[in-house]
């Protein structure tokens, strides 16, 4: 369906039994039908975000999965703080066109308050403007960089990681893949697990079961990955007290 802008439509059209909805694409199939089941996997609230009336019964035709990746935005900042304590200047992330960036920015400008920490919010809505952005932190003296999540960005974790290691920035992200392609650091749920528990749902859908008795899984599994070879590269060294806590050091 790539390309497709009507896709919901396109798939209600074609009596699909079940529709999985990854990210936004959950609120575009949902605007389309009330009948079709809908199984989301998504990092946001789903209540504040309206696509269930609650986790514990989500009435309606969708269900799903939540890594609440909205929530441990702070703790990202926290992390990042936590190898760079003498750290003044942050930078962040976001694209401009995600509907809850200003949820996502006043969070972590609140976490950034209370670090003592000066927060620059930077923004990015192509693949085009990255280079920019990583380009201009210099400028700005930033000590690190916090990105925030974004289907933008989640496709993009190598090249995040990438840019992130040529311009010598310290960077935190959400997905595992950006520390495996040399970002320092990545702290959120294992997407694997969601997709696991969404596959789950959609196979009891199948059977016969109703997305509104089926609550919204919340991922329970947050995992801190860091990349020790990069640290080194960066010339940083990683406290014990956080290594320890690492569920996986690359080395």
């Amino acid at each position: 369906m790539r390309g497709c802008r009507n896709w919901p439509a396109d798939l209600v059209r074609r009596r699909v039994a079940v529709i999985a909805a990854n990210g936004p694409a959950a609120a575009s199939a949902k605007t389309t039908t009330t009948a079709v089941p809908i199984v989301f996997t998504a990092g946001v609230d789903p209540v504040a975000a309206g696509l269930v009336a609650s986790l514990n019964r989500p009435g309606g035709n969708l269900t799903g999965v939540t890594s609440m990746a909205t929530e441990v935005g702070p703790k990202r900042l926290e992390l990042l703080r936590e190898l760079l304590p003498t750290a003044s200047v942050v930078a962040l992330l976001v694209n401009p066109t995600n509907p809850l960036v200003d949820e996502l920015s006043r969070n972590l400008q609140s976490a950034a308050q209370m670090l003592r920490l000066r927060l620059h919010v930077l923004h990015a809505s192509s693949e085009l403007d990255l280079d920019g952005v990583f380009a201009g932190l210099h400028q700005l003296a930033a000590d690190g960089l916090v990105i925030t999540p974004a289907a933008l960005f989640n496709r993009r974790c190598e090249q995040l990681a990438q840019l992130s290691l040529r311009h010598a920035i310290p960077t935190i992200f959400q997905y595992r893949a950006f520390a495996e392609a040399g970002g320092l650091m990545s702290y959120g749920a294992n997407a694997t697990d969601s997709y696991l528990l969404a596959g789950s749902y959609t196979g009891r859908i199948l059977k016969g079961e109703k997305p509104s008795d089926l609550p919204v899984h919340q991922a329970t599994k947050v995992e801190l990955i860091i990349n020790l070879k990069t640290a080194r590269t960066l010339g940083l060294t990683v406290p014990l007290s956080l290594r320890g806590r690492a569920d996986e050091v690359i080395e």
